[in-house]
């Protein structure tokens, strides 16, 4: 917890060793978000004079939202910072304008999420300390969160990754932010870009500090730092909290720091218990990325809305406001047997189907004249489901590639009337049949691709193949997967 006695900065740097060194692993590469501001700075400062001892490898990012005027001399000031502690530092520029309806605080929170998740590395280090922990509790209680939101912030997560349970960033943000530029020092090289999601863990140095610990720090060790302009405009919830209220708190409650991050801790627990029951409950209720309605029937309310918060949670869908989840669930629950039901929320959709409960980004409009040409290619966009085709080469199974020959190969939408034989022993089946018998939810039905040779349909993606196109055993064939 946050000490009321003065430390040197020799004393806070053993602190933190103490604290850190266990949970990272020698030789580990460690990538610091570095804001420019004075608690990431003394981040940097501090895992710089670390890391030779413990053999860490250092890195640092630093994202450009491009809001402040001054964002460019921030991106410039990490810069030098970086060269002169012979850390290589990538600078990540990133469009806050399509998230604008979030608000600048969230906007700016989900983009830096989603630039951490594009790099590759063992840790991520934030730079979070114990008067965040404080401000980020008392923010969710007033937006009324639930024990989830009101955890506290741990030392480490362990594999958190940006796109999981720690952040739940959406894969098209990770996508949208573009490396624009990476300053090496001379003892430096640039890493490689990587596609991948980051599949390290976060861990907070600092978490135990107070910021006045870090403005020590930051003063006996001579640290420069910038000060972002907008950190003294009390109109945003955390700086009202930080400049207005907390003074005020700290006047009668001088420990609220201590008290306030063991009230979090306890909401932490609390968390991984009802975690706990509703993985307990997902055992026989959760298959295939599918929820059984019967099962949220037979639990009482709260257990029932615990196991869909927890589906949702796995989906990667955000979590609805209370209200909605609510009424999500009686919709789930109590609608006719064949009521298509879908409830919308944010820019997700919420679905039953006999009987299972499908979570989902939600769909958009599609071109369904969309006709896209096979020309062997690797992997392809299907727009109509928004997922990418992988055609994955195989032997004695899937499509024969030898009967694909006989004409040009076409990518289709159902316009109905389609029928084919699948399997040798079998009568000709319509589509849509088919399509019922495998039961495949109706709002895919019409966005399926379809692969043709000439005019012949071969395969229905994710149902069937077409017996005449079955690769024989020592025949090369082809395998349509999605993801």
């Amino acid at each position: 917890m946050a000490s009321s006695r003065k430390l040197s900065s020799a004393d806070l740097t053993e602190q933190i060793a103490a604290r850190i060194a266990p949970l990272l692993p020698r030789h580990s590469s460690i990538l610091i978000g570095l804001s420019g501001g004075v608690d990431s700075v003394v981040l940097l400062h501090l895992l710089s004079q670390l890391a030779p001892r413990f053999s860490w490898r250092l890195s640092a990012l630093h994202v450009h939202h491009g809001i402040s005027p001054n964002a460019d001399a921030w991106a410039e000031f990490c810069s030098r910072l970086c060269t002169s502690h012979h850390i290589s530092l990538l600078i990540e520029h990133v469009d806050i304008a399509p998230l604008r309806a979030h608000g600048i605080e969230a906007a700016a929170r989900k983009l830096r999420h989603a630039a951490f998740a594009g790099q590759a590395c063992d840790f991520v280090a934030l730079a979070h300390h114990a008067d965040d922990q404080s401000e980020t509790l008392l923010l969710q209680l007033l937006r009324g969160a639930g024990v989830r939101g009101a955890s506290a912030m741990p030392l480490l997560a362990r594999h958190a990754g940006f796109n999981g349970a720690a952040f739940a960033v959406r894969p098209e943000l990770v996508e949208g932010c573009t490396a624009a530029k990476s300053k090496l020092a001379s003892t430096g090289s640039a890493r490689t870009e990587s596609k991948n999601v980051c599949a390290g863990s976060i861990v907070r140095p600092l978490l135990h500090c107070s910021r006045q610990e870090i403005l020590d720090y930051a003063a006996a060790e001579n640290l420069q730092w910038i000060e972002d302009e907008s950190n003294a405009d009390d109109s945003y919830p955390r700086n009202f909290l930080r400049h207005r209220l907390l003074p005020l708190l700290e006047e009668k409650f001088p420990a609220y720091r201590d008290t306030l991050t063991r009230s979090s801790q306890h909401f932490a627990e609390a968390s991984i218990l009802l975690d706990e029951l509703a993985q307990q409950d997902s055992a026989r209720a959760i298959h295939a990325e599918t929820l059984a309605v019967a099962a949220l029937q037979d639990l009482s309310q709260p257990r029932a809305k615990n196991l869909l918060r927890y589906f949702l949670h796995a989906c990667g869908a955000p979590m609805p406001q209370a209200v909605q989840l609510e009424d999500m669930l009686q919709q789930l629950c109590n609608a006719r047997e064949d009521a298509a039901v879908c409830i919308a929320y944010g820019n997700w959709q919420v679905r039953r189907y006999q009987g299972g409960v499908y979570a989902m980004p939600a769909l958009e409009e599609f071109d369904r004249n969309l006709v896209l040409p096979w020309r062997d290619e690797a992997e392809l966009h299907w727009p109509a489901l928004n997922k990418r085709l992988h055609f994955i080469r195989s032997q004695g199974i899937g499509i024969s590639l030898a009967k694909l020959q006989r004409a040009p190969v076409t990518l289709r939408l159902r316009c109905g009337g389609e029928s084919l034989r699948p399997h040798q022993n079998a009568s000709i089946r319509t589509l849509k049949n088919l399509l019922q018998e495998f039961r495949i939810p109706p709002w895919q039905r019409d966005r399926l691709p379809l692969l043709y040779c000439g005019d012949e349909l071969v395969c229905v993606f994710g149902v069937t193949i077409a017996a005449e196109y079955l690769a024989a055993a020592d025949e090369a064939g082809v395998q349509l997967v999605a993801e």
